[in-house]
């Protein structure tokens, strides 16, 4: 049959997509075998502790961290023992039965990131406690495991990966310090540790407020990091007080530090080590000699790689997905060099169904290239109609200091499936394309994030693939900020959908948490010296200049964007009688995590689209 583009029928329903949704991280190679986390919507986002075959921990429990806001590094083990801190109370508990064992907690306060100190019966752990004035405070500290708390490091604004040496004698971890994210400039720090447990003098090992470093890993007592000091995030070592080179290539090994725990290498033997790097955005595996650092990319469908560790001196575990398959567990064998599913598994979507990513590169402003990835409609029961060309869904991600991958994605794969082509942008700023991309969007926020999803969709139309009198734009948190940019300063998309994005940064920058409290000073400018720039971009002093329909999501826990965000910007839709709705969510904070509220959206934003972009 042949409908127009944006109505068709799909086997995909907004249902389907929230109940596929669970996400994997946090895989560890422990006595017990592989654990990870699984964040599940179907339970309203609670994230559970899964070894191969078992849940380790029932309902209510639930293993997060909140920490900076966004967590991870939120269990952490020894032998067969696993600690975690429990969402509720954001307290660390001993998996126990027939319930978790309270080891400490603290009112106002949050742990992430630790590790076992077996010589000292004790845990080591990024502390971060919320003071009445309404500030936090980061520590390095150790609780006993009789729950007696021990500050070890304060000073810097931020920790993280405290990693003690396999004697017990050295302690390293990261830290930084505002106006720097990590990912701007994070130093790798150490110290002494003594037979009681207190540490030396500490000592900088790497690091400065131009390079960013991450991922320590001890192998004997060689430290193993990631640093950009070339321009790209590398692999780096620690010994004899010299630092030597391991992997070096024009691509990055590394990730931004949004969330603690992340592994994007491992050190499988004393010879080998096994790392994903970011080609163009697609995820590579490869094999590492660490004696002389040459290096294979593995060949293998997977295009998202995350969370490896080592399973033996011969093999591999990590997270994977494709365009055609989701995240999942698969093991890599370094003697044939397969990957194997750890796990059944299925798309949960018939492959002639599935639109499959092309990835794009396309000029922009100032001569500069950016890049993206394309998603034509796909259902293979409709028949596209004659010369006729599709709407355009851009796609910004948020960060803004990230990127977009590839993997399976079913929430792109609902509007494809209808008729809608997608073009998901990693403007100028995305990680994955070395550091002068990334830094490309200092002082630029809200310019050339904006430039690059204009001129991704202008390609589209000029090579004729998409329609350019029906182009939408949405995206979440600081693409959502993209969004309402594009939709103030531009004219070239007729609709929107701001996901808790942001309308006005001078009074974000009163609201929003530590963690990002100086964010802006980088995308945008020092505060207050460059307070007219914050006006000049922020959509909601502009709003005059908005005439297209919006729909606005927001959750009404947010901390990170606050619900005034989204509030100030309907209301001035309102006065101006743009056609605007707006959905809020009581339970949800950044990002939402139930799938009850995910296929809500979907379906209220669909709505939306034909409604004002296609005129039906």
């Amino acid at each position: 049959m042949s409908l127009d583009y944006g109505h068709w029928p799909s086997i995909l329903s907004a249902t389907a997509v929230s109940a596929a949704a669970t996400s994997l991280s946090e895989l560890r190679a422990t006595p017990l075998g592989l654990v990870w986390l699984e964040r599940r919507p179907q339970e309203k986002g609670r994230v559970v502790l899964v070894r191969q075959g078992q849940e380790l921990l029932a309902a209510p429990w639930s293993a997060r961290s909140r920490v900076n806001e966004y967590g991870g590094g939120a269990y952490w083990y020894h032998g067969d023992q696993i600690y975690f801190v429990n969402d509720a109370d954001q307290g660390i508990y001993a998996l126990g039965k027939p319930s978790p064992q309270l080891i400490y907690q603290a009112a106002n306060t949050r742990f992430a990131d630790g590790c076992v100190d077996p010589w000292r019966d004790r845990l080591l752990c990024v502390e971060e406690a919320h003071l009445p004035e309404g500030s936090s405070r980061q520590s390095l500290v150790a609780i006993s495991l009789s729950g007696e708390r021990t500050s070890l490091i304060t000073g810097a604004g931020f920790y993280a990966a405290p990693r003690l040496s396999p004697e017990g004698h050295t302690l390293v971890w990261l830290q930084w310090s505002a106006p720097q994210m990590p990912w701007d400039g994070c130093e790798l720090w150490g110290a002494m540790v003594s037979s009681d447990g207190f540490l030396g003098t500490p000592y900088r090992i790497v690091g400065s407020s131009e390079e960013s470093v991450q991922q320590p890993q001890w192998q004997g007592e060689t430290l193993y990091y990631i640093s950009d000091r070339s321009g790209w995030w590398n692999l780096y070592r620690y010994r004899d007080g010299r630092h030597e080179p391991v992997w070096q290539a024009s691509y990055d090994a590394g990730v931004p530090l949004w969330v603690f725990g992340q592994s994007t290498y491992a050190l499988v033997n004393a010879e080998t080590a096994v790392l994903t790097y970011s080609d163009r955005g697609l995820w590579r595996l490869a094999v590492v000699s660490l004696a002389t650092g040459e290096w294979q990319t593995v060949p293998t469908d997977y295009t998202e790689i995350h969370s490896l560790v080592r399973l033996s001196d011969r093999a591999v575990a990590l997270i994977g997905s494709s365009p055609l398959l989701p995240p999942h567990l698969v093991e890599f064998n370094l003697d044939d060099g397969t990957t194997t599913p750890l796990q059944p598994i299925a798309s949960p979507l018939p492959p002639a169904w599935i639109s499959q990513p092309e990835v794009m590169e396309f000029p922009t402003t100032e001569g500069a290239t950016a890049y993206g990835f394309f998603y034509p409609p796909q259902n293979p029961q409709v028949q596209p109609p004659a010369d006729s060309h599709p709407p355009l869904i851009v796609r910004s991600h948020g960060g803004p200091t990230a990127a977009s991958g590839t993997g399976l994605d079913l929430r792109i794969q609902f509007w494809t499936s209808r008729g809608f082509a997608v073009l998901d942008v990693n403007y100028r700023g995305s990680t994955g394309y070395g550091r002068a991309y990334r830094n490309a969007l200092r002082g630029q926020w809200g310019v050339v994030d904006v430039a690059d999803c204009r001129a991704g969709a202008q390609y589209l139309v000029a090579q004729g693939r998409v329609a350019g009198d029906r182009l939408a734009i949405r995206g979440s948190s600081a693409g959502g900020y993209t969004t309402l940019c594009a939709l103030t300063f531009t004219t070239t998309f007729h609709v929107g959908a701001s996901y808790y994005g942001i309308g006005d940064l001078l009074s974000l920058l009163k609201e929003t948490h530590a963690f990002e409290a100086h964010y802006f000073d980088q995308l945008i400018a020092p505060y207050p010296e460059g307070a007219d720039l914050y006006r000049q971009r922020s959509p909601l002093y502009h709003a005059d200049r908005l005439t297209c329909p919006v729909i606005f999501f927001q959750g009404l826990k947010d901390v990170v964007v606050p619900p005034s965000q989204a509030e100030q910007m309907v209301a001035a839709l309102q006065a101006k009688s743009i056609p605007v709705e707006y959905y809020t969510f009581a339970e949800e904070g950044h990002g939402f995590r139930q799938s009850s509220t995910i296929a809500t959206a979907l379906e209220a934003e669909l709505k939306f689209y034909q409604r004002h972009l296609l005129n039906g």
